[in-house]
Order: structure tokens, then C-alpha cells, then sequence
């Protein structure tokens, strides 16, 4: 049940979708206008999310009448969406972030770590990896999420806008060859 490699596909799936270091740029205008992020709650709050809709999305699905396999397509679409977004630049979803929130938690737990991309990709590599290893890269991921929340100011300065700008080119492509292959391998089982 414990496998490396699935951990390591997983965290860099979840990696490319959560787009934590492409989402710097959003992180520190919201800390302009809010004064304070909270990063730890913000944090847990995305995990919360990210670990129920991994144990129960099954269910979900199941009111619903939709087979994993469908949502795996599903979003397996978003997530190519999402990493045409990442390396043309435009935005074909619409950010949900409140300006005029009183609290970072929302716009950053939810919809900007855990939102519609990463809770679709996380039911749709269940029919790929064990839930375990999944757990494990959600895990992996939320550390690396506080790392970069309590570091926006400190990366900005070390990165620069040019280098976030590759990194979010990089991994779209990378996210781009994951949707294709999830497409490709449900759409044959279906």
C-alpha cells in the first residue's frame, strides 16, 4: 500500500494544481489589503477540506449517480484547463477570492489551496493511487503550503516575478501531461 513513487506523483500532482508558488503573486496583494495572513489556520482549514472530500467524495459522488471513472475525466479536463491557464497566462475560471474579506482564511483555504481543481483532482487520482499514498502527498503539500504562506515577502525578493513566472509555465506543462494521461487511462476503462 505505501509506495514512494505513487507519493511522489501524487505530491507533484497536487503540487501543479494547488500552484501554491503561482498563487504568490495573490498571497501578497491579499496581505497588503488584509494586513495579516493567517497562514497556519488558512492551512489547516485547506486540509480539513482536502482530507474530507478524499474520504468521503466517493460518497458524494454517489448521490449524485457519477462513477469515479467520470470524474476522473471530469477532472482530468479541469486540470488540463487549468494548466492551459498556467501557460497562457488566462484565467478561464473566475477568481473567487473576496476583496473586501475580513479574514484570510476564506480566500486562501478555500478557493485558493483547496478549491474546485485540487478537491476534482483528488477524487479523480483515486482511481489511480491508494488513498494512503494520496494522504501522504495531501500532507506533503500542506507543509509546503505553510513554508510558502509564511514566506510570500522572502520568496518575492529571492524569486522575483520572472522566475514565478517560469515555475508556473513549468509546471503547467507538467500538469497538462498528468491530464492527459488521467484522460486517456479512464476513458479507456469506461
Amino acid at each position: 500500500m505505501f509506495n514512494l513513487k505513487e507519493i511522489i506523483s501524487v505530491t507533484l500532482i497536487l503540487f501543479s494544481v494547488i500552484d501554491i508558488l503561482g498563487s504568490i503573486p495573490i498571497v501578497i496583494d491579499l496581505r497588503k489589503k488584509v494586513g495579516h495572513v493567517q497562514s497556519g489556520k488558512a492551512t489547516i482549514v485547506a486540509g480539513v477540506l482536502m482530507i474530507l472530500f478524499l474520504f468521503v467524495g466517493d460518497n458524494l459522488l454517489g448521490l449524485f449517480g457519477i462513477d469515479v471513472g467520470s470524474f476522473a475525466i471530469a477532472g482530468a479536463i479541469i486540470m488540463f484547463i487549468i494548466g492551459m491557464e498556467m501557460i497562457l497566462g488566462r484565467n478561464f475560471f473566475k477568481n473567487e477570492a473576496s476583496e473586501n474579506s475580513n479574514s484570510s482564511i476564506v480566500p486562501i483555504a478555500f478557493p485558493l489551496i483547496a478549491g474546485a481543481g485540487t478537491l476534482t483532482t483528488i477524487v479523480s487520482i483515486r482511481a489511480e493511487y491508494a488513498e494512503l499514498n494520496i494522504l501522504i502527498g495531501i500532507i506533503v503539500n500542506l507543509a509546503f503550503v505553510y513554508l510558502v504562506l509564511k514566506s510570500t515577502n522572502w520568496l518575492e525578493k529571492k524569486i522575483g516575478q520572472g522566475g514565478i513566472s517560469v515555475l508556473q509555465k513549468v509546471f503547467g506543462i507538467i500538469l497538462l501531461s498528468i491530464a492527459i494521461k488521467l484522460f486517456k487511462d479512464n476513458i479507456t476503462a469506461l
